[in-house]
């Protein structure tokens, strides 16, 4: 879960997550050598007393200053495609769980199994326990288990709600009458923590998802 302070991404839990993370990494060290490169040129241009009387065009420059961002763009574009189709990957799963949402509360089905459904409402504040936290924790957690491929249905009953779990790098819109999946494996014990990322009405901010 995320910490105070903590500017970066949550640690990864699942292989999905770690990849992003370094997808993350390489486009942001991407960002700042163009950052630094600019910032070199804007300033040499306001401090340089220099001037060039012969310049007039300069073909090779605009070639290079063409040609070299598009090769930028495709080392950017190239790895997020690999990621974005890993997302949609859908293995054999080993457990389905269905994931209604409502206002302002999850349910959940496990359609594996028979008569297996319950709801997840937050713990409001006055009835945490010392070792609880704030805003994140329910009555009813979903339970999976670890090191296998598991598939998330999600849907909602009223308006839109997002299913988001940031460790494992799981996002997905809840939508009326639509049903939307994802897969996913989780490759640490741990509890993780999520909450609804759709603005979906007054009690948005309490529908947080905790997963064992």
């Amino acid at each position: 879960m995320a910490t105070w302070a903590n500017l970066g991404l949550q640690d990864s839990s699942s292989p999905l997550m770690e990849q992003l993370n370094f997808f993350h990494d390489h486009t942001l060290l991407i960002l700042t050598m163009i950052t630094i490169l600019v910032g070199y040129i804007m300033g040499m241009l306001m401090f340089n007393k220099f001037t060039n009387r012969y310049l007039l065009h300069g073909q090779t420059i605009e070639i290079i200053w063409t040609v070299l961002p598009a090769i930028i763009l495709m080392f950017i574009a190239f790895p997020s495609l690999r990621l974005l189709y890993l997302m949609d990957e859908i293995n054999t799963p080993s457990i389905t769980l269905k994931s209604i949402g409502h206002q302002w509360y999850w349910s959940y089905e496990y359609s594996d199994f028979l008569n297996l459904e319950f709801d997840s409402y937050m713990i409001p504040t006055n009835e945490l326990e010392m070792n609880g936290f704030r805003l994140l924790d329910v009555d009813n957690r979903i339970v999976l288990p670890m090191n296998n491929q598991i598939r998330i249905l999600v849907t909602a009953t009223d308006v839109l709600h997002s299913w988001t779990v940031p460790s494992l790098g799981v996002k997905v819109d809840a939508t009326p009458g639509r049903l939307n999946q994802i897969n996913f494996l989780i490759n640490r014990p741990g509890l993780f923590f999520g909450q609804c990322s759709e603005i979906c009405g007054a009690n948005h901010s309490f529908m947080p998802i905790v997963i064992e």
